[in-house]
């Protein structure tokens, strides 16, 4: 993948992050995350149906 930082300038880069770059590179995470799940959940329809059977489980079992 070409968007994919390479280990040189990682390496060469130890100040650490500011707060924006931080939050930025979170952002990007999660969405890469979502974007992921998305993609198992149409590949495996039935396994995504499952997994959400199991939150809901999860979430209605839960105590505040």
């Amino acid at each position: 993948m070409p968007d994919l930082p390479d280990h040189k300038a990682r390496d060469t880069d130890t100040a650490p992050l500011t707060e924006a770059q931080r939050r930025r590179r979170r952002a990007q995470f999660l969405r890469e995350l979502a974007e992921a799940r998305a993609l198992r959940d149409r590949v495996q329809p039935r396994r995504a149906k499952v997994a959400r059977l199991r939150h809901a489980m999860r979430m209605r079992t839960f105590r505040w």
